[in-house]
This record gives structure tokens, C-alpha cells and sequence, in this order.
């Protein structure tokens, strides 16, 4: 199949690009970016916007930059930038390797950070970390800039905060304290193929005590998460194996999959969360590095 006939649109600059979604906000309107999920769902007719905005001409959209206390993420920033991003920070060592994850190479190349965001598929890396991070994710219109939390942004599959004059121009990761450790774990049918069950991870280690815990499960609901309760079950503990099977089984009792398998997947959460609790707790080989 292919695309249903549609209105291409390629503005200069933010401004003409949002006045754009404001005009045609009523009759169906999509930005695009790397294309990498909103493509294919237009050649299956899907999707079928009347008019296409590519953002791939506005400057500016493309920077990827380290502040003292954030991680600034524009819209263009590709899902392979992050391995060219300040590898003496440990919140950038661990995106460069979760981008690692996302599909294959070709597709790594093309799609965006906040691309992954703006479609909310429930099995995005990025979607996880953004979810289980501080992240402020910023939406422009004619109206201004819009300052959404990651926390109230997800609403259900592939549904979002965003109104349909909006577009995601940035987000920004808080960043964590400089002794955080970070860990993720996904599980796949395929190398490449959409996660069935995710965890990401973070926590200070302080004095041998696990402190600041955040834990979040990604391709299991309808949108990823943290899991509140598996993040004061750890709170205030040493780590060591049992812990970490007993936060998987506490954490596989606390989702609620809507997939056909979802027996299948509930059990799968107990692997990805040991294993990436596994990964920050072990992290001092792959992450001796400053944040």
C-alpha cells in the first residue's frame, strides 16, 4: 500500500511551523521528523493526515547539550547522536546505551529522541526513560512554549498530552547526582524487534545503601511507568541478588498487561527488573566515569 494523498509542508522556521498546525490543527496534521514510526503507519494507511509538517529544515532543532544541571534534547536529535555525547557523564553513557537497543542501525540514524515521545508507543526505550527520569518535555504552538512533565505527559497507547497544534521542540533531562547508577534491561523476541517487557533503573549508592530509587517498566502496559511500591521496597536496602529476585516478583504482582499475552509478560517483568538492578549494581566497570 502506500500513503494516503496528503499536503507536504517543509517550514524554515518554528514560527511558520506552528502557525501551520494551528491552521490545519482541525483537519488532521502530523510533524515529521525521522519518520521511522509515522512513516510505516501511513503507507498502511494507519495514519492519514491532510498535511505533513517536515521540521527537518528549522535550525536550531538538532542540539543535543550538556547544561550543569539537565540534559537538553532537541527535536532532531537522532537516536545515534547519543553515542557521539560527553562520555565522561554517566546519565549520557547509559542513553548511549540504551539507544543502542532501538531497532537497527538504519533506523537508529533517522529517528528522534522526541519523536519516540510524541508517537508514546508503549515499548519505546525512550518513553521508559523519560517516564522514570525527572524529564520536562516542551510544547510550542501560537499559543507559547508549554512545560509538560514526563510524570502527566503519557496517557495510553500512542496517546499523549499534546494538543493537536503542538509539537515537541525540546526535552530536558534533570540530571541525576554524580554518584547515581543507572541500569536497563529489555527483552525481545528478534535483535531489533519491539520490546516485550523493559526496566529502567536508577540509584545512588550511598555507604552500601541503595538511596533515590526510581524504577520504571516500559512494553508491558499501555504506557511506561514507575512502579512506586518496588521503589520503597528497595529504598533504604543493601543490594544483593535475593533483593533483586523480590523486587521482580513484587514488581510483576504490580502491572497490569492489556496484551493477548499477558501472562506471558507479567512473568517477563521479573527478569527485566532483576537484570537491570543487576546492571547499576555492577555498573562500575562500564560506568567509571564522572557525572
Amino acid at each position: 500500500m502506500k500513503a494516503a494523498q496528503f499536503e507536504y509542508h517543509a517550514p524554515a522556521t518554528v514560527a511558520e511551523a506552528v502557525a501551520l498546525l494551528a491552521e490545519h490543527a482541525d483537519s488532521g496534521i502530523r510533524i515529521l521528523a525521522g519518520g521511522q514510526s509515522l512513516v510505516p503507519t501511513m503507507a498502511y494507511r494507519l495514519a492519514r493526515p491532510a498535511h505533513l509538517v517536515d521540521i527537518n529544515r528549522i535550525a536550531g532543532l538538532d542540539g543535543l547539550i550538556d547544561h550543569t544541571h539537565e540534559l537538553e534534547i532537541g527535536a532532531l536529535v537522532r537516536h545515534q547522536d547519543f553515542a557521539a555525547s560527553d562520555a565522561s557523564l554517566r546519565l549520557n553513557v547509559i542513553l548511549a546505551h540504551i539507544a543502542n537497543h532501538i531497532a537497527h542501525r538504519p533506523i537508529r540514524a533517522r529517528g528522534t529522541f522526541c519523536g519516540s515521545l510524541a508517537h508514546a508507543d508503549p515499548a519505546s526505550e525512550w518513553c521508559l526513560v523519560a517516564a522514570t527520569l525527572d524529564t520536562d518535555l516542551f510544547a510550542e504552538s501560537v499559543r507559547g512554549v508549554r512545560t509538560i512533565s514526563s510524570a502527566s505527559f503519557f496517557q495510553g497507547i500512542m496517546a499523549t498530552a499534546l494538543a493537536e497544534d503542538e509539537f515537541l521542540t525540546k526535552a530536558c533531562i534533570k540530571r541525576p547526582d554524580a554518584d547515581t547508577r543507572f541500569g536497563f534491561f529489555e527483552f525481545s523476541r528478534r535483535v531489533g524487534d519491539f520490546a516485550l517487557a523493559a526496566c529502567f533503573v536508577s540509584f545512588r549508592l550511598v555507604s552500601g545503601i541503595m538511596q533515590d530509587v526510581r524504577l520504571g517498566i516500559g512494553g508491558v502496559e499501555d504506557f511506561p511507568r514507575r512502579l512506586s511500591e518496588v521503589e520503597h521496597f528497595l529504598e533504604a536496602q543493601a543490594p544483593n541478588s535475593g533483593l533483586f529476585i523480590s523486587a521482580g516478583q513484587l514488581a510483576s504482582k504490580r502491572v497490569r498487561p492489556s496484551a493477548v499475552d499477558a501472562d506471558y509478560r507479567t512473568d517477563l517483568v521479573k527478569t527485566v527488573v532483576n537484570r537491570a538492578l543487576q546492571h547499576a549494581h555492577g555498573c562500575d566497570q562500564a560506568n567509571a566515569v564522572r557525572s
